[in-house]
């Protein structure tokens, strides 16, 4: 193998796989980067055998050939590299690197024991906007479970339908779900569960791919589906997972389809009467006290802890409904406030023992479709 590539491309290229490499005693070539020639490119490709990722950056091949080399060590060496042409080499097990007045070697593996990334056919496929895709999956992936006890909650659940991905994600203590628009004539509707893990990566990917190589690709996203596998392809960049097995909690049951009082407040004032109580919540409960008073138009939040003391804020709002109140926890509370980006917030109740939902509220803006619940703390 001999090919020479610059330096931006090549430092690109191993940042975008390089970060699933890891140590593995089993297995040690999985901390490997797997670089090789396929159709006039160069192709890089790392896995953790959960997720595989490749990509591939243009350079001059002079000759065929394949080999892997610890990813730690060529991505840092590659990245403090002046951005000339890098002439690279395999000879034996090493991997000669050359580029202007640097001259180095770094012993390698030969590829025959790396993974093999599994194939996903590309009969059918979904097609959705970068940057809506990126957008939505931000406002619902934080509300995945960190518990391993019931491993379909540990992902998002992707629901394809012929117009439309509907995103969701739960802990079993709040839930958050978007919808995207898909680009693509689609096929069939589908139901996966895909690791959070997976989808964490896929960010940090497609944060890194460059927008010239998006908009080349008309700035879309592809997600291809197998019955265990899915496979997202952007510009030259792919990444495979495995899916999560199992069914999905019918969550469409817990969100209320109607409210007994609604709010309409202003989003930079909430989040900071909230801080503001969260402050003399009590510790491990991180509770807060909404309460509407009947005819007041505004939201009182309190909180008391007997080693701080105590707050409350008056909030104007625009308050419709019964006289109602509900305790949550601050901390889920913030994190949907967070990720709504309206100016203002439809805050929804109906009583203190039943869930409360959180929109966006614009009233220009009637095509973002964002919920978010969270379940009440009860007295």
């Amino acid at each position: 193998m001999k090919l020479s590539s610059l330096q931006e491309n090549l430092k690109n290229g191993l940042h975008i796989v390089s970060h699933i490499a890891g140590k593995n005693v089993n297995l040690p070539i999985l901390s490997n980067i797997k670089i090789e020639t396929e159709g006039g490119n160069i192709k890089l490709t790392t896995t953790d055998l959960e997720i595989g990722i490749t990509t591939k950056i243009r350079g001059k091949i002079e000759k065929e050939g394949v080999f892997t080399i610890d990813s730690k060590l060529v991505t840092d060496f590659i990245s403090l590299l002046p951005n000339k042409k890098i002439d690279l080499e395999k000879k034996e097990n090493k991997l000669f690197i050359k580029s202007d007045n640097y001259k180095t070697v770094i012993k390698g593996q030969e590829a025959d024991d790396f993974p093999l990334i599994p194939e996903v056919p590309r009969d059918n496929f979904y097609k959705a906007k970068i940057d809506d895709f990126k957008k939505s999956l931000s406002q619902v992936i934080f509300a995945v479970s960190n518990s391993d006890t019931r491993a379909e909650l540990s992902g998002v659940l992707f629901n394809f339908t012929t117009q439309k991905l509907i995103m969701a994600a739960t802990d079993s203590y709040r839930l958050a779900e978007k919808e995207v628009k898909l680009t693509s004539n689609t096929h069939e509707e589908k139901k996966i569960i895909i690791p959070a893990k997976t989808l964490s990566e896929l960010m940090r990917v497609l944060g890194s791919i460059r927008a010239e190589e998006l908009s080349a690709e008309g700035g879309e996203i592809n997600f291809f589906i197998t019955d265990n596998q899915v496979l997202f392809a952007a510009g030259n960049t792919e990444i495979v997972s495995r899916l999560i097995e199992g069914q999905y909690p019918d969550y469409k049951q817990i969100i209320p389809l109607n409210n007994e009082t609604s709010a309409i407040i202003e989003r930079a004032e909430f989040i900071r009467a909230v801080k503001a109580a969260a402050l003399f919540s009590k510790t491990g409960i991180n509770d807060v006290n909404l309460d509407f008073p009947l005819g007041k138009k505004k939201i009182i939040i309190t909180a008391t802890s007997s080693q701080a003391g105590e707050n409350t804020t008056d909030l104007e709002a625009d308050v419709s409904g019964k006289d109602n109140g509900i305790v949550v926890n601050y901390r889920y509370l913030l994190d949907g406030i967070n990720n709504i980006d309206t100016d203002k917030i439809k805050f929804e109740v109906i009583d203190c023992n039943t869930p409360c939902v959180l929109r966006p509220y614009d009233e220009n803006k009637k095509g973002d479709h964002y919920l978010y619940i969270i379940m009440p703390i009860k007295q």
